[in-house]
């Protein structure tokens, strides 16, 4: 059976790797962080699809301080440069575009953006989240209740269909 690359979304800091492997109920999957890469191999998604791949790294990560994460919904890599700084241009050695790597733009942040201002923005999101008295959350639906018993006045004055 043939594998494939696990959609992968990707950000940084200048310390730090940040690296989504989108594959839902992913249960028991093989994790190897090396310094030069990472190799991932696991099944899930609704279809059950088989995914494996090794990731040759722009550049080495600290093995002993990167974690990984399995949740629900995908597994998350903190992947901890060896060196603080610079960026990395790419995270793959390889500057191919890849269809299957996106940024993720959620926690990206820029070289010149300051670590108390990404701190400052993201207390200032949650308060504006909690002024707007949650919206999106799950107990937020609006009651369509109104609506059942209504008639559709809208309706009335559609001619026939031929």
């Amino acid at each position: 059976m043939r594998t494939l690359p696990p959609p992968v979304a990707w950000a940084q800091r200048k310390n730090l790797v940040f690296l989504t492997i989108c594959v839902e109920d992913c249960r028991n999957p093989t994790i190897n962080i090396e310094e030069s890469k990472i190799y991932f191999k696991g099944t899930g998604g609704t279809e059950k699809k088989d995914y494996e791949y090794t990731y040759d790294l722009y550049q080495d990560i600290d093995t002993q301080k990167s974690r990984s994460f399995v949740r629900d919904r995908n597994i998350e890599l903190i992947l901890v440069k060896k060196e603080d700084g610079p960026f990395w241009p790419q995270l793959l050695k390889q500057k191919l575009k890849q269809h299957w790597l996106k940024v993720d733009f959620s926690r990206w942040k820029d070289e010149d953006d300051s670590d108390d201002e990404a701190e400052g923005q993201n207390h200032d999101l949650e308060e504006m989240m909690r002024q707007m008295g949650n919206l999106g959350g799950e107990d937020s639906r609006p009651s369509l209740d109104d609506l059942e018993d209504e008639d559709d006045s809208d309706d009335e004055d559609l001619p026939d269909l031929e």
